[in-house]
């Protein structure tokens, strides 16, 4: 028998929003939601600034301290479609209550953490979390709101939320990492705690069928996530490994294992955290390839110019986070007019011209030499990089699930989701491993930066693929058209129904 639980039911939100106005109840729900997305979102970007003076704390070489960006990538995608599989079998109120009590336990460790493994540890149990609530969010905005403007009101004010993630991340971690690195994982506790008290009164529960198999899927959702950290331990093992170790070799080869075990457990269960029909339509795998491109190619770059900024030439956390801010804040000024700007131009156009211009940014880092030049090199990278993601980041999440049955949309979502973060999990990996191969012994500083060449040609070569996947889009457009290839019904994995405003619109920054 399943308890019921004081919420915003949808009675509620009728009489709320009768003639125009929400009340107090919902708009009070609305922070708990919102307000969580905007943790789930800075948490991607927080230990960006933090990674050399968390290095430096710790004694940490690059290739170590990178995993405090990619255990929460690992957490986030490797465990986004099996989180939407525990909340939609478990129900939204219990695991999202849940869930905020272990990000904030989480955050806290984070915080105290003396040994890396921990650190690690803490960071891929927040991207869990996050892996949890990303789909519940929306979940409950789609029944708590009644359909209509004031439904797409709320997703506005939750996309908005979602969007300014990144950039507050980014400018937090660079305010308290001037104090200590760990105000930086300690911060979202106490914010987590107040969404929590408010949430035991405000998120609404949803009765799970009597009966329904519970069928979670754990083999497949270890063997992935098992396979993405396998990855990250392999590149990174190798400059100082070799690959004839079987800590670099080794575990790549086990990436390699662990990948084929998870198609095969996802082909053999009779309810698969991925069905792979879903990636037969020519515009979600141009998604998910392209959004991977994106993100990681941004990442990477990040990396690379953090550690440039603070460990080559010095500059203080919150003077590097500013100087970061031009490729972050125009996504957020412009999330809004995002669906405006796709339904005007189109997506297929959008992304090609989106990836031009972090392409050229990145071709431009190539020639960066020492002293560092700001304004007439690091600056337009950083504002070309910020042009791509206002063109082409909304297109690419609308494109990935706009030729999925609706009964597929909320799977194809996910897996698209999970391709996003799969490219911040290999990028960094990569880029730490390549300047720590390229990093001569007690490096000058215009040695360093010479160094970095390898790790921004990487950049740019995953910026260029990113490219070559727009342009496809293109010729694909102007191409015949192909009837869709049938794909089973299936209920949607996420725990709702995705209808045609919420399904576009996760705009977390990657």
């Amino acid at each position: 028998m399943t308890r019921s639980y004081p919420s915003a039911s949808p009675s509620d939100a009728v009489t709320g929003t009768a003639a125009g106005r929400w009340g107090a109840r919902l708009w009070a729900l609305l922070f708990v939601l919102a307000g969580n997305m905007l943790i789930d979102a800075l948490e991607v970007s927080v230990a960006v600034v933090a990674l050399p003076s968390i290095g430096t704390d710790l004694g940490l070489p690059l290739t170590s301290v990178q995993w405090t960006m990619t255990g929460f990538a690992v957490g986030f995608g490797g465990l986004m479609l099996f989180g939407a599989r525990v909340v939609s079998l478990l129900g939204r109120r219990r695991v999202y209550l849940a869930v905020l009590l272990g990000f904030a336990a989480a955050s806290l460790l984070s915080a105290l953490a003396q040994e890396p493994w921990l650190l690690v540890a803490t960071r891929l149990v927040k991207g869990f979390c996050a892996a949890l609530t990303a789909p519940t969010g929306l979940a409950i905005i789609s029944t708590a709101f009644p359909e209509g403007p004031p439904r797409n009101r709320a997703l506005s004010v939750y996309t908005l939320f979602g969007a300014v993630g990144f950039t507050a991340g980014l400018l937090l971690s660079g305010w308290l990492t001037t104090y200590s690195w760990r105000l930086t994982f300690a911060f979202p506790a106490p914010v987590v705690l107040v969404l929590f008290a408010l949430g035991l009164r405000l998120i609404p529960g949803n009765d799970t069928a009597p009966g329904t198999p519970r069928r979670y899927d754990v083999p497949g959702a270890a063997a992935f996530t098992g396979a993405l950290l396998a990855l990250v331990q392999g590149i990174t093992a190798l400059p100082a490994h070799g690959l004839a170790d079987w800590r670099s070799g080794g575990a790549l080869v086990g990436a390699v294992v662990l990948l084929v075990l998870f198609m095969a457990v996802e082909r053999g269960t009779p309810a698969p955290l991925v069905r792979f029909g879903a990636l037969r339509g020519g515009p979600m795998l141009r998604s998910a390839l392209g959004a991977a491109c994106l993100n990681g190619s941004y990442l990477g770059l990040l990396f690379v110019l953090t550690y440039q900024l603070q460990t080559v030439a010095g500059w203080s956390p919150l003077r590097c986070a500013l100087a970061l801010l031009p490729a972050a804040a125009p996504l957020a000024v412009t999330a809004l007019s995002s669906g405006r700007l796709v339904a005007r131009y189109g997506a297929p156009r959008l992304i090609a011209a989106g990836a031009v211009f972090p392409f050229a940014g990145y071709l431009l880092q190539l020639r960066a030499s020492w002293p560092l030049d700001y304004p007439g090199r690091l600056l337009p990278t950083l504002l070309l990089v910020g042009a791509g993601f206002v063109l082409s980041f909304a297109a690419l999440n609308m494109q990935a699930t706009s030729k999925l049955p609706p009964a597929e949309r909320g799977a194809g979502s996910g897996l698209y989701q999970t391709a996003v973060q799969t490219g911040a999990v290999a990028t960094p990996a990569l880029v730490a491993a390549l300047l720590a191969a390229s990093m001569p012994p007690n490096a000058t500083a215009a040695e360093a930066v010479a160094a970095c060449r390898p790790a921004l040609a990487l950049v740019a070569a995953i910026g260029g693929l990113g490219l070559l996947v727009g342009l496809s889009g293109l010729t694909a457009r102007a191409g015949p058209r192909r009837p869709p290839v049938p794909v089973p019904p299936t209920h949607s994995t996420t725990g709702h129904d995705h209808g045609p405003d919420d399904e576009d619109l996760d705009l977390r920054r990657p």
